[in-house]
């Protein structure tokens, strides 16, 4: 029997995406040593080669909760980005074994009717072609470019590129993906989410509508926000994308404003209530969390959601 594809899933129901990696990973109380040394502490996507334990251990906490689709722990895997750390050699390798975790956990947790999916993260990386500079379009397409293959090629189900501030880096990151599915002779689906400041565009300054019509030709399977300031500013952003959008809508946000010492603190059931009433209205295809949420977050995510329709 063949596995459903998230596309015929995302008809059936409100799928749920996971919750953050990061303050998972801060919760861990790790050292140096686990990253492989002072230089690379802090660098998240090595732990998937140093501590594969530690983040797989995070999947099944996920899935336990009841996460449809994880993300591979690659948001900063890009060349441009481990630069920062001078590895960014390690790109391919880390993808790989990031897909490979991600997609042992999805596929232990798997039944036939209740399949789970992995998505191979790409962030925006830390440079935006609009604001910051530092970073050439073309350079940017071969990072993207080195990233898609070897997520392809560990087997993810889709590709997201995630907390899109800037459309000329998504554009890069789309062009390198195409080149990507030429290279490996697979085309998956790919999930686009934006991020909306507090003023209400993007950091390079588009509006929701703007975003959503500059990427609409891509044909993405989803379309969406997640980070930003959690849910409250995002309920106008989201109902603008769901008149709009002929892909489906995804929204994971965090869980509420960080205070002075980064922490969040919107509660799984205050988080979960406030998506729901997106849900009510019809708006959501797929929902999650970014940061500060925690497989508490989600399964009550899952636990609520499960009452509405797609």
């Amino acid at each position: 029997m063949t596995k459903p594809t998230i596309q015929q899933m995302l008809q059936k129901r409100i799928l749920i995406l996971d919750g953050a990696m990061g303050t998972m990973i801060q919760q861990e109380d790790l050292g140096p040593e686990d990253f492989g040394g002072e230089e690379l502490d802090g660098c998240n996507e090595m732990l998937v080669l140093t501590r594969p334990d530690v983040i797989i251990s995070i999947h099944e906490a996920y899935l336990e909760a009841g996460a449809d689709i994880l993300e591979t722990n690659t948001f900063g895997a890009t060349g441009v980005v481990l630069a920062e750390y001078d590895i960014p050699e390690k790109s391919r390798e880390i993808n790989l074994a990031a897909a490979a975790i991600a997609r042992q956990a999805a596929d232990k947790f798997s039944t036939p009717e209740r399949p789970r999916f992995v998505a191979g993260a790409m962030g925006p990386t830390t440079k935006t072609l609009s604001v910051t500079g530092g970073v050439t379009f073309d350079g940017l397409v071969d990072t993207y470019y080195e990233q898609a293959v070897a997520l392809i090629e560990g087997k993810v189900d889709a590709l997201l590129l995630e907390t899109s501030q800037d459309t000329l880096n998504v554009k890069a990151g789309t062009i390198g993906i195409s080149k990507a599915f030429e290279t490996t002779g697979i085309t998956l689906p790919i999930m686009i989410s934006g991020t909306i400041e507090p003023m209400g565009t993007t950091l390079a300054g588009q509006n929701i509508e703007s975003f959503y019509i500059s990427l609409e030709h891509l044909n993405p399977i989803s379309i969406g926000l997640n980070c930003a300031t959690g849910p409250e500013f995002m309920r106008d952003h989201i109902r603008s994308l769901s008149e709009i959008s002929h892909s489906a809508v995804s929204c994971y946000p965090n869980a509420g404003l960080p205070d002075e010492n980064g922490l969040y603190h919107e509660s799984p059931t205050s988080l979960a209530g406030k998506i729901a009433a997106f849900a009510e209205q019809g708006w959501l295809n797929i929902a999650g969390g970014c940061c500060g949420t925690t497989p508490a977050h989600i399964k009550a995510m899952a636990e609520t959601l499960a009452n509405y329709t797609p």
